[in-house]
């Protein structure tokens, strides 16, 4: 955005949890291109942040350290008491829902390839640790000291429930048809949970990978074109 626009919105852009080996780097490069882009798209200002353990960040990934992470962007880059609209990636729309649940200045969310529940995380956090450890979001040696309290804070995020404390606020869920991970169900489960009308969008021929869509970022173009 040009210096002196005027921003009609404050938006933040949540990534998700990385699932290649060695991706953790990978949404240093792409979350901000991408937050540049629906900001000259929407005339809204678009932040993002690379969430600890992730890109050049320090730390190690812990359920609670990324809601931490996530509340000191949205409250450091967005004016007080300002609306926001929360972008959530994946798990980045968990810990969207998870926000705007608390938090009534969330004018709306749109959650993109997001699990209903985190069933297919907990059941097994050994696995669940190996795969954070090989993707790069945990890095330092002998993390977590106790997987059973690491795992434990991931019992918080319940996004179903978190979708019916929407209290009607607009609520748009993207997924895709051929996504190998979450099924689409979990896509239908949220947006029959909303409280108020939910924007369901599935995206035919579409895996997980969907920020580099242009259908689904057209999608989130207009939403938050009509939100503003």
């Amino acid at each position: 955005m040009p210096p002196g626009a005027p921003v009609s919105g404050h938006v933040v852009l949540c990534h998700d949890l990385p699932r290649a080996t060695g991706s953790a780097n990978d949404v240093a490069q792409t979350y901000p291109a991408l937050a540049d882009r629906l900001t000259r798209e929407t005339g809204q200002r678009v932040v993002t942040g690379i969430l600890r353990g992730a890109g050049a960040s320090d730390g190690d990934f812990s359920a609670q350290g990324w809601l931490e992470d996530l509340r000191w962007l949205i409250d450091t880059e967005v004016p007080g008491e300002a609306r926001r609209w929360l972008v959530g990636f994946g798990f980045g729309g968990v810990l969207a829902l998870r926000v705007a649940a608390d938090d009534d200045r969330v004018a709306g969310v749109a959650c993109l390839g997001t699990p209903a529940d985190l069933t297919y995380l907990t059941r097994d956090s050994e696995q669940l640790v190996e795969r954070c450890v090989r993707t790069g979001v945990i890095s330092t040696p002998g993390y977590p000291t106790s997987v059973e309290s690491w795992a434990k804070e991931l019992s918080v995020l319940r996004p179903k429930e978190d979708a019916e404390l929407l209290k009607g606020r607009p609520f748009l869920v993207v997924h895709g048809a051929d996504d190998p991970d979450i099924s689409v169900d979990d896509a239908r489960a949220l947006s029959e949970a909303a409280t108020g009308a939910a924007d369901l969008r599935v995206v035919y021929g579409a895996g997980h990978w969907l920020r580099a869509d242009p259908r689904v970022i057209a999608i989130l173009v207009g939403w938050l074109e009509r939100c503003r």
